[in-house]
């Protein structure tokens, strides 16, 4: 762990524009604790992408509410799984850090009266995803020890919420989903088929402030320091990442998950590679114009 510290700036530091998956506490730990302003940091919350994210369709890529900030040559601080991280900046949207990454959870469910009980089961059958995203990563990564790759399925439906709402509606017979639509799932009596964890890495503007990020990166750890000793204390922050069509549902936190982890160090070379060789393998690489590690992360400070 970084020691936590305040400190002082010649000149102020940018404003962070923040998009957060949604998938962990720290962005909302920091948001009602204003962890910012010990760093010296103002920030901006892009609620209305940040709320889009949970719930839109099965849209192409490039066309996702996550990249519309990158299309438009805005500058924000996002997150996302690793290989959709390093993904999208070898297709021209921003560049991944290595400077620290994250721990999260996927799980594939089906609803209670499905024939489906094991992974093998899931031969052929298609799986609700949100298109080169963590939920969609995570199905070869979780299933090819089971399945030949071309009986793996994904199906582009979209964010964290639709890929919820899709399986209660039936429109599909599995979905991929994040933390806390896990929790959410469970709380449902939904199935679990099969869990696993993945990498996430952050992903921002090619002109981010180095100095900046690195200020950033303390308060999540900081809160993830704060995670570890007391989760019971955040669950009800949870709140922040509910799709607004489920809000209606009162929802038990002191269940749920503490979602996802944040390790501050840098992302080590050979997850990189595995990453790559993975893309490849699973032919999800083919929208990159540039693979080569200098190209695509963040230049050091």
């Amino acid at each position: 762990m970084l020691p936590f510290r305040i400190l002082a700036y010649d000149t102020p530091m940018p404003k962070l524009r923040l998009k957060p998956t949604g998938m962990r506490l720290h962005d909302w730990m920091a948001y009602e604790g204003n962890y910012w302003a010990d760093e010296g940091l103002e920030v901006e919350y892009l609620w209305d992408v940040i709320n889009a994210t949970y719930e839109y369709g099965g849209v192409p890529y490039k066309e996702r509410p996550q990249d519309q900030p990158f299309v438009q040559g805005q500058e924000v601080v996002c997150n996302a799984c690793a290989w959709g991280s390093v993904a999208n900046a070898g297709a021209g949207m921003g560049k991944f850090s290595d400077e620290a990454y994250g721990i999260a959870r996927h799980a594939i469910f089906v609803r209670p009266d499905s024939r489906i009980h094991r992974p093998e089961d899931l031969a052929g059958v298609e799986i609700g995803v949100a298109l080169r995203a963590g939920s969609h990563f995570s199905v070869p990564l979780s299933l090819e020890p089971c399945l030949p790759l071309d009986q793996i399925k994904p199906k582009n439906v979209g964010g964290h919420g639709t890929r919820l709402q899709v399986l209660l509606s039936g429109e599909v017979e599995a979905s991929n989903l994040l933390d806390p639509e896990i929790s959410m799932a469970e709380e449902l009596g939904l199935r679990k088929v099969l869990e696993g964890t993945f990498n996430t890495l952050w992903w921002v503007d090619p002109g981010m402030d180095k100095q900046a990020l690195a200020a950033y990166f303390r308060v999540l750890d900081r809160a993830e320091q704060e995670l570890k000793r007391d989760p019971a204390r955040y669950l009800p922050l949870w709140k922040y990442s509910i799709p607004r069509s489920f809000q209606d549902r009162q929802w038990d936190f002191s269940r749920f998950h503490e979602g996802e982890h944040f390790v501050y160090e840098r992302f080590p070379m050979d997850k990189y590679l595995e990453l790559m060789d993975q893309m490849s393998r699973w032919g999800l690489d083919n929208l990159m114009d540039r693979k080569e590690y200098e190209q695509l992360v963040l230049a050091p400070a």
